[in-house]
């Protein structure tokens, strides 16, 4: 398998990652979190674990998800607060059907919510 480096600004290092991997959700996609109570928009995805080991090392051994599966940046709500969260593919589940999610940053990175998934603003897609 062909593999390729990235940097991570949150592990301040290389990433190695194969050239390929098979992301389920999208840029723009709302989740929700299969174990914790809360939901969000992804607005950023890394092919393998691409955050610092402190971080990997504070998850519980019993429930740390496998380093080699898509992470994801999301703009996350619960019922408390906003916040940035990042987690593993193994642990989302899409919640489109939810409705909108009500995070400050939101207006900065997406269009109004379609009824199924946020789109970019135009300017910040490739």
């Amino acid at each position: 398998m062909e593999r390729a480096n990235f940097f991570s600004p949150q592990a301040g290092r290389l990433i190695e990652a194969p050239l390929q991997t098979r992301a389920r959700f999208a840029i723009g996609d709302v989740v929700r979190h299969k174990l914790y109570d809360f939901r969000g928009v992804i607005f950023d995805i890394d092919p393998v674990f691409a955050n610092s080991e402190e971080w990997y090392q504070a998850i519980p051994a019993e429930s740390r998800p496998a380093r080699e599966q898509p992470y994801y940046h999301l703009l996350a709500e619960n019922g408390d607060s906003s916040y940035v969260a990042y987690v593993s593919q193994q642990n989302l589940l899409a919640d489109g059907a939810g409705g909108p999610v009500d995070h400050p940053s939101l207006q900065q990175l997406f269009e109004d919510f379609n009824g199924e998934r946020y789109q970019l603003r135009r300017g910040l897609t490739h």
